[in-house]
């Protein structure tokens, strides 16, 4: 079949289907709807698939490494808007469900969510909860104190530096690295892929 003969054997199965989505991605893939999908690359594969999976707008989107085969520039175009504009076009029906390995990527669109390894859940989290709890401090000294950092989540450090992992705690670190008078001090929050390494740490140190 051709991309639009495909599209419009999916479409025969849906109570709903939006043609202008349907031509407005045909469009941003710069699919020629007159090709066979036969023809098509496997990332041409996976954007036809993906314009099959969005345009009957499910209550529940599901997608699995959806962006696997999909040049940099399409990847995140896909990400910020096909699947951004999916989810805010009813942001109270609609749900995205992800499973990727690239968490990054999705940074600013994950609302909560799960850590699996090897089938069991380590950690599952609003993703703004999470960010509060898991942060990273650095601090500089002119000679690295003695100093009991146990109740860190991981601490490394290098040279006069210090970095520390904390886990729900990180005031109660941020003072004791205070009171040894550091000559640089600052806490961030980690990004949800920094979240996902931590996340190992914390199992580990549960072991």
């Amino acid at each position: 079949m051709t991309v639009s003969g495909t599209l419009e054997y999916l479409a025969s199965f849906r109570k709903h289907w939006n043609g202008d989505i349907e031509a407005d991605l045909l469009k941003r893939f710069q699919l020629d709807p007159k090709q066979k999908a036969s023809h098509l690359s496997k990332g041409q594969r996976t954007q036809l698939a993906l314009i099959g999976a969005i345009c009957p707008e499910p209550e529940l989107l599901v997608l699995d490494e959806p962006t696997s085969g999909l040049d940099p520039i399409v990847r995140r175009e896909f990400i910020e808007t096909v699947i951004g504009a999916y989810q805010s076009g009813d942001p109270g029906r609609r749900t995205v469900f992800v499973s990727t390995h690239l968490i990054s990527e999705f940074e600013g669109l994950i609302d909560e969510f799960t850590i699996i390894e090897q089938g069991r859940e380590l950690l599952t989290m609003e993703a703004d909860a999470a960010r509060d709890r898991f942060r990273k401090i650095r601090a500089r000294f002119s000679e690295i104190p003695k100093m009991d950092l146990s109740s860190a989540l991981n601490v490394k450090q290098s040279g006069r530096e210090i970095e520390i992992l904390a886990n729900g705690n990180s005031e109660q670190l941020m003072e004791k690295l205070k009171s040894c008078s550091p000559e640089e001090l600052r806490c961030e929050s980690l990004a949800l892929e920094e979240i996902f390494v931590a996340s190992d740490i914390l199992k580990k140190a549960k072991a």
